[in-house]
């Protein structure tokens, strides 16, 4: 049995996203699996591990919700000291007992935490896993070995309503929808995001919430947007993710810093054009083939929405944007699919299985 467990998971923040995938993989191996959070779906709620917790959670309640769990699979909980009282708890709890530490955000990573020395913590039972080579590279120079597994995404995902999502958010027939898949905070550089669709004269549409007390500074950009700015939600009633994808003419994604960046795999799969912040993964992910747009390159952007035949209107490297489209769905299905994810996942696990044998 393996029990998953972190601040939150069952929503549509992007460590929850890729926790939901492993789960499924987990499964697929033939574990038993369960949910363990402070907020969310899950099913043990513990909610001193949430994000936003008053107080810490009780010892008790995490021993017994762990109980039953021969592996124990942490997302990001040993990372990111989003609540360090319940992190350095479950550090405790999990010491000498099998598990991955599943590290989507190390503290060095983000400037409010580079102070953060203490995560992630270490302990022989345990295996660490990396979502990108950066940051396994970054374990290895503080003296923790990690491997990387990718991300893995369904490579013929659902397609959504392009006409029904569209005619949902009141769009005119010819207008250019940029649609930017985020939480509304700083890195996801919400700035950059409207310029790109104000220089196409677009409509944006933002369907994430505002976290991090981001609330009064997103609200000061949009207000001073000059394009029209949706705010709808995706999810619970509303539009699908693939709803979104399949709507949008162009996918926004001028992130600061990302451990990874789904949405740019997501739209390779669903054939939509992206532009992409040079954030250090990214780089990482573009030297496996992918063609992104470059976010300050709207004169490409515009060509290639106009005509994705024309040539001079593909990102750089590719001769059209039809080119890229078909390149990028072929690099996301060969490179980071839900088998290759679930590879790697079963070497893991069967090195933790292995190890206790020897120590039992």
């Amino acid at each position: 049995m393996c029990a998953i467990i972190s601040f939150r998971l069952g929503q549509s923040d992007g460590v929850s996203v890729v926790a939901r995938a492993w789960e499924q993989a987990i499964a697929g191996l033939g574990w038993g699996t369960y949910r363990v959070a402070g907020d969310g779906p899950v099913d043990h709620l513990v909610p001193g591990l949430a994000i936003d917790a008053e107080a810490p959670p009780e010892r008790s309640a995490v021993e017994a919700a762990l109980a039953d769990a021969d592996v124990v699979l942490v997302e990001n909980l040993l990372s990111i000291p989003m609540n360090l009282p319940a992190s350095r708890l479950v550090a405790d709890v999990l010491r000498g007992r099998p598990a991955v530490l599943h590290h989507h955000d190390p503290p060095w990573q983000r400037e409010r935490f580079a102070t953060i020395t203490e995560l992630p913590p270490d302990d022989p039972a345990w295996r660490h896993v990396t979502i990108n080579r950066l940051t396994e590279a970054q374990f290895q120079e503080r003296g923790l070995a990690a491997v990387t597994i990718y991300n893995g995404f369904d490579g013929d995902p659902r397609p959504g309503d392009r006409a029904a999502t569209r005619d949902e958010l009141g769009l005119d027939p010819d207008a250019i929808l940029v649609a930017h898949p985020v939480r509304a905070i700083a890195r996801k550089n919400v700035p950059g995001a409207i310029t790109i669709t104000e220089r196409l004269g677009g409509v944006y549409w933002l369907p994430g919430a505002a976290e991090d007390g981001y609330e009064v500074e997103l609200a000061g950009h949009l207000d001073r947007a000059r394009c029209p700015v949706l705010r709808q939600s995706v999810g619970d009633g509303g539009p699908s993710m693939a709803d979104l994808y399949a709507a949008a003419d162009l996918v926004a994604f001028p992130s600061t810093w990302e451990g990874f960046g789904n949405p740019p795999i997501e739209a390779a799969l669903h054939r939509r054009p992206v532009a992409v912040g040079r954030y250090p993964v990214a780089d990482e992910l573009r030297s496996l083939g992918f063609g992104w747009y470059d976010p300050d390159d709207h004169q490409r952007m515009a060509a290639g929405l106009a005509d994705p035949t024309a040539a001079g209107g593909g990102p750089d490297g590719f001769g059209n944007l039809a080119e890229a489209l078909a390149a990028n769905r072929t690099i996301a299905r060969r490179e980071l699919s839900i088998e290759r994810m679930t590879s790697g996942i079963e070497a893991v696990l069967a090195g933790l299985v292995a190890c206790r044998g020897r120590s039992t």
